[in-house]
């Protein structure tokens, strides 16, 4: 597999407005443009969620029709069945079946076990090829590992900083588990201006400098190291980036590097990984 086909577009900001860098939601022509260079460029795998806005139905628009992407949805926390919310997604992507269904909200799952029977089901009838959870925390892993709950694919934070999920792929391997990463430039804070941080992430500037540093060692930018950084796993068999256009795209495919990326940086505080903490 090379690095490029690694890429999995996520496609959150087609549907709604999403993160603080973003440039804004693009039109559909725009996404046409995007999901056309990313067919293009080899990028086979499409990332959305009902939780996403209209992504669903942007994508049921957009997609080219020589396009062959293999889509994975997401159940989000809701009073809707997880079948009918899944046939509400076929519908709205214009497609008989799905490449990969995830549980967005792992609390639904720690409620309620027997959610999980549902996923298994439609995997069964063929509905979707691979079955998996969005996790954000270790211990979350942990559950479904000891519960011996069988799933496909999993979709986890990682990146330069927070690898918090590194000691467990091993056993996800060894487990046939299909590995997608997100969060690769951690929430856009590797491209915070180091001298203006708020003050909850002071303690991470020294990190921040250790990675300029690398970077400028290395004669790459910080985006191109964390993005090769994730890439260049062999565990990791997806890494998902977002794009609000054509450019962004094109930046991300041309930061694909031959480059060995080896840099280990330990952070102590751990509780900062989560932007949840930011605040």
């Amino acid at each position: 597999m090379n690095n490029a086909s690694k890429i999995v577009l996520g496609t959150v900001q087609f549907g709604c407005q999403y993160g603080i860098n973003s440039a804004g939601r693009p039109n559909d022509e725009e996404v046409r443009g995007i999901l056309q260079k990313a067919a293009e460029a080899g990028i086979a795998k499409l990332d959305t969620s009902s939780a996403y806005g209209d992504s669903e139905s942007v994508l049921g628009t957009c997609i080219p029709a020589d396009a062959n992407f293999r889509i994975i949805s997401k159940y989000p926390k809701s009073d809707v069945s997880v079948r009918e919310m899944f046939m509400c997604s076929l519908e709205r992507l214009k497609v008989k079946r799905l490449y990969g269904y995830l549980l967005h909200h792992f609390e639904v799952y720690r409620n309620n076990n027997a959610v999980w029977d549902e996923f298994i089901a439609l995997k069964n009838e063929g509905l979707v090829e691979k079955i998996g959870f969005s996790l954000y925390t270790p211990d979350e892993l942990e559950l479904l590992l000891q519960n011996d709950v069988p799933f496909d694919l999993l979709q986890v934070p990682y990146n330069i900083f927070d690898r918090q999920f590194e000691p467990y792929f091993p056993i996800l391997k060894e487990r046939g588990v299909e590995i997608h990463v997100r969060s690769t430039f951690l929430q856009g804070l590797f491209f915070m201006n180091r001298e203006a941080l708020p003050e909850k992430l002071q303690p991470l500037k020294p990190y921040l400098l250790q990675l300029d540093d690398y970077a400028q060692s290395m004669k790459m930018s910080v985006a191109e190291v964390a993005l090769n950084h994730n890439l260049q796993n062999p565990a990791i068999d997806g890494v998902l980036i977002g794009v609000d256009n054509q450019s962004q795209l094109m930046t991300n495919l041309q930061s694909i590097r031959e480059e060995r990326v080896a840099l280990d940086i330990q952070i102590q505080e751990k509780q900062l990984l989560n932007p949840v903490n930011w605040k």
